[in-house]
């Protein structure tokens, strides 16, 4: 049976941060059309509801909690509202992370570095922590954390970015050799797909856009459905599970020499 069957995820339950909107609302519809019962989560209200909605009409067996990821306890809230409402948990994927505006490296600031940080590998830390004890419970399951090209191979204007998203990968990799022999699988996936924040970096800065555009290979953008929402559903799949401390390229061949 291939990941792609729509019951691939059957009877796996999965949490999902960042998924009111962009990259990590295109995973959400690709879990929920393959079966998977999903937590989506969101810093917007609004945005995180009308996800949840638009997945239960689809036929979905889904809820949502609107939360800010730097609150001392949101991590035991939104594993709790996975708990709560499966009774079990089988993956996390980590998409979430809030970031300021691009600027050159010396005019970045401590609060660049505190948001990035905060959002992005703290965040992942503490969601990976709360759910360790429910994978294991699980008999295994699958994390599949997000990097970026700013970090791996460098981006102007994304010193913080950068720095937050190499640090989840070193996350991913003490995990994934921690973890391993509770059955529990961890790996980062890095993407470029037409997500809002990809659109806001071409309308910001086209030069430096159209710069990567020109070094993808395949000569597209990614669809946050197709291409990266297949991925995280195969890494979550019982098709993966010989895979754990990889970092995957979903970028058309953008980051080959990453």
């Amino acid at each position: 049976m291939s990941y792609t069957h729509s019951e691939s995820l059957a009877g796996k339950a999965v949490i999902i941060t960042g998924s009111g909107r962009g990259v990590g609302r295109g995973i959400a519809r690709t879990l929920a059309r393959n079966g998977a019962q999903l937590i989506l989560t969101d810093i917007l209200d609004d945005a995180v509801a009308e996800a949840r909605e638009e997945l239960a009409a689809l036929g979905a067996d889904v809820d949502s909690i609107a939360i800010d990821l730097r609150e001392p306890d949101a991590a035991e809230q939104i594993v709790g509202t996975a708990i709560d409402r499966f009774g079990r948990l089988d993956g996390l994927v980590n998409n979430a992370i809030a970031i300021n505006p691009a600027s050159p490296f010396t005019s970045q600031t401590t609060d660049d570095f505190d948001l990035a940080s905060d959002t992005g590998p703290r965040a992942t830390f503490q969601l990976m922590k709360a759910a360790h004890p429910h994978l294991v419970a699980a008999g295994g399951g699958s994390i599949v954390n997000f990097g970026s090209g700013a970090g791996s191979a460098g981006e102007i204007g994304f010193a913080a970015y950068g720095a937050a998203k190499e640090s989840i990968r070193g996350l991913t990799r003490v995990a994934a050799v921690e973890w391993g022999p509770d059955n529990i699988r961890v790996n980062v996936v890095l993407p470029f797909a037409n997500s809002e924040g990809a659109r806001i970096w071409e309308q910001q800065d086209p030069a430096s856009y159209n710069a990567a555009m020109n070094s993808v290979p395949l000569k597209r953008i990614g669809d946050v459905e197709k291409d990266v929402g297949a991925l995280v559903s195969f890494l979550l799949s019982d098709d993966a599970t010989f895979l754990t401390a990889q970092s995957i390229h979903v970028a058309g061949g953008a980051g080959i020499h990453r």
